[in-house]
């Protein structure tokens, strides 16, 4: 089976982002300290009447790879591409939780449950259960935010493409992303931890989703240039004519 490099771009481009959103979703059971990850003082944030310290989950590892796989297709692909590939992200990280619940389910052996006691895990079956068994409202938040988050970036990306042609990268892709995470940081805690079981007041709500947030659009605005190596990067695979012919059909078919 032969595929032009277009189909191909589209694979690989297409693979790494439904593979960082998996591997982000699973990830996301580890909170880590930032500053201390860093060496740094803990900050001590102060917001809404609730202080903390920068604690995030590590799945913001992956996430921020999402980001530019989403501006680079959709510069290349269009909405169309953005959706699919996000109805589809949906599907497959559902599809994973059922499994590992019904991983979860299966009766343990006898002698693989205390196999790493030595290591500091006395019962492997309740750390599996714990690793890969997230709450259901957590579940159900992240999936919606991610989705919600990934319609809303692709219709800002071409709202701004429209005043900026096929300039200022850096204007629709950080911008989209700027917007799009916005929402995707507070409705994920809405969902999870407000109307979920945990019931959090609104001031620890608002207080987590603005640190969560103004996480993200540090790293948006970090990770600018990379949208211009990998634009560069698929220029050259491309070659000037395919990809410019890519990039007006994405636009032609908003």
């Amino acid at each position: 089976m032969c595929f032009d490099r277009s189909t191909k771009l589209f694979i690989i481009l297409g693979g790494f982002f439904i593979c960082n959103a998996l591997i982000a979703e699973f990830l996301g059971v580890k909170i880590f300290a930032l500053e201390e990850t860093l060496g740094l003082e803990p900050f001590n944030w102060d917001l809404f009447g609730q202080s903390g310290s920068l604690s995030f989950t590590a799945g913001v590892l992956l996430w921020p790879v999402v980001f530019i796989m989403t501006d680079i297709i959709n510069e290349y692909y269009g909405r169309r591409g953005v959706q699919f590939l996000s109805y589809l992200t949906v599907g497959l990280i559902l599809y994973a939780f059922a499994f590992a619940y019904l991983a979860i389910a299966l009766a343990p052996a006898d002698w693989w449950i205390s196999i790493q006691a030595e290591q500091g895990v006395p019962d492997m079956q309740a750390a599996f259960s714990a690793i890969f068994g997230q709450g259901m409202w957590i579940i159900v938040g992240s999936v919606i935010a991610f989705l919600i988050g990934q319609l809303v970036d692709v219709t800002i990306f071409h709202r701004i493409r429209r005043f900026t042609g096929q300039q200022h990268v850096w204007a629709r892709a950080t911008g989209s992303t700027l917007i799009s995470q916005l929402i995707d940081s507070f409705v994920v805690l809405y969902i999870a931890f407000v109307i979920g079981p945990q019931h959090w007041p609104i001031d620890l709500f608002l207080a987590v989703g603005t640190v969560n947030y103004v996480y993200k659009f540090v790293v948006a605005i970090a990770l600018t240039p990379l949208i211009y190596l990998g634009h560069a990067a698929i220029e050259r695979y491309l070659g000037p004519e395919l990809a410019h012919e890519l990039r007006t059909a994405a636009t032609a078919g908003v």
